[in-house]
């Protein structure tokens, strides 16, 4: 079997095991079993893709496929680069992650069948260089999110789970749209995303696929205006979903819009994309300015997120090598960074049972380890140099600085602005609940981290510094990677 498929057989294989376990702890043995040998076929992958590399030149490694539909030229047709590579690592690492985080959940067997279809769909999506493919593997991460947000949520979950999946299958039918007129404004010969960059489409079709497909991703992406179910959607999930839902599967929107939209239509992307760099632009200062007034700590990381996917997708469009890097190293950095702070809201309102930072206090001198690596969570994200936030951002920075007309250098100088925004909310948040005298009695003798706690925060913690202390690994498979898309994009 080819080793990109194991991504998608071994939590294929997890549901399997699941509908056989008949206590808790054979669940857990599943679950930490298969996240596990996902998380070494990462690793595995990542040295084969150097080791491969070093020897080819092929825009996709490993890529395999099998006929699927024939009339429409859709096959099972799967290949990586080294952004896919990147991405499946981060996902390796969230799955892994947030199997810890679920350790005590209540329906646990059913719980982990969902989160393993979800996972499912993350890789497979990341996986997939034919259109189509791509385009279901995408709605199998999307469905599962209703029932996990539904059934094992919070607070209004109902409601943003319903949100979440009306506004997302939306965004899923401009983007079924799009892939279906690329294919035949390509010349109905292929799926494969690879073969049809090789191709033309006519520049009149470009101008309305592009919109079409950008739109798709972006709403995924929490694009202006179309961002209003992540919040919502964050704040109702359960610890280990909300990690996997602003770690990764917002993810798919930047990739997305760059793999297909950007990559397949140009001409398009430079015609048009001023309208999508001022949606974003808005995003990444609008989600900063959201987060300062909030008061519960999930929708301060929601709005943040809003602001640091914006970021991604504003990179994006300056369509240069150094600002799309930092576009891929923003992904990564967010995903470690907002999974992180999930896990640590997680474990404080598991023991405060409160969100509202009007109502902690003092939390240092209770919870010390929970405490700390908050800290280190809000460093990252304000970008404090030698961590990920500082290196992903100042590469978006410096890449988007590049353009010398006026209409780019304003916009990137306000999103820079964006930067004085988060560390405000950051450090109202960090001095509202850890220091201080404590709001509640209650919370005196609480308990700090589990051992299972603390294996999902180190773990992120260490992703997080190794972008920051070494980012020249990490940003030399990207840009490698990017050069097909460049030289597209320069047409």
């Amino acid at each position: 079997m080819n080793i990109l498929s194991l991504f998608v057989a071994v939590p294929v294989l997890m549901i399997l095991a699941l509908f056989l376990c008949k206590s808790m702890k054979a669940i857990r043995t599943v679950m930490v079993t298969g996240a596990s040998v996902l998380l070494l076929l990462a690793a595995v992958l990542t040295v084969l893709f150097f080791q491969e590399r070093a020897v080819s030149d092929a825009e996709m490694l490993f890529v395999f496929t099998i006929p699927w539909y024939q009339p429409l030229n859709i096959g099972y047709t799967v290949g990586v680069d080294g952004i896919s590579v990147a991405m499946l690592a981060l996902s390796a690492i969230i799955v892994f992650t947030g199997v810890f985080s679920s350790w005590n959940m209540d329906m646990a067997k059913e719980y982990f069948l969902w989160y393993c279809l979800l996972s499912v769909g993350v890789f497979g999506f990341f996986i997939s260089i034919d259109l189509f493919t791509m385009f279901l593997f995408y709605e199998v991460a999307l469905i599962p999110m209703y029932l996990l947000i539904g059934l094992w949520g919070t607070g209004k979950k109902e409601y943003s789970a319903m949100k979440l999946t009306l506004m997302l299958m939306g965004g899923s039918a401009f983007l079924m749209i799009g892939i279906i007129g690329i294919y035949y404004a390509s010349g109905h010969t292929t799926m494969n995303l690879v073969e049809i960059a090789k191709l033309s489409i006519p520049i009149e079709y470009q101008r309305w696929l592009f919109p079409a497909t950008f739109l798709g991703f972006g709403v995924l992406g929490a694009l202006f205006p179309f961002h209003t179910w992540s919040p919502d959607g964050h704040a109702s999930a359960p610890t280990a979903v909300s990690m996997l839902h602003a770690g990764v599967l917002m993810k798919l929107g930047g990739y997305g819009c760059f793999r297909v939209a950007m990559y397949l239509m140009p001409e398009a992307a430079h015609e048009l994309g001023w309208i999508f760099l001022i949606l974003t632009g808005i995003s990444v200062v609008y989600g900063a300015f959201s987060a300062v007034v909030q008061t519960d700590l999930k929708y301060i990381n929601a709005y943040s997120s809003v602001s640091h996917c914006g970021l991604v997708l504003f990179a994006i469009l300056m369509m240069n090598q150094t600002a799309m890097t930092g576009a891929v190293m923003q992904m990564l950095s967010h995903g470690l960074m907002t999974a992180l702070f999930f896990a640590l809201i997680g474990l404080i309102y598991g023991r405060t049972h409160t969100r509202d930072i009007r109502e902690m206090g003092g939390l240092m001198k209770i919870m010390p380890f929970a405490s700390v690596c908050y800290v280190i969570a809000g460093l990252a994200s304000l970008g404090l140099p030698g961590l990920s936030g500082f290196v992903a951002e100042m590469t978006i920075f410096v890449g988007s600085f590049q353009h010398t007309d006026l209409f780019h250098r304003v916009f990137t100088i306000v999103a820079c602005c964006s930067i004085v925004i988060t560390a405000v909310y950051i450090l109202r948040t960090v001095g509202k609940i850890l220091y201080g005298p404590v709001q509640d009695k209650h919370h005196i003798g609480l308990p700090d981290a589990a051992w299972y706690e603390k294996v999902s925060v180190v773990v992120l913690i260490v992703g997080i510094v190794f972008i920051g202390m070494y980012p020249s690994g990490v940003s030399g498979i990207i840009s490698d990677s990017l050069n097909p898309i460049i030289a597209k994009l320069n047409f």
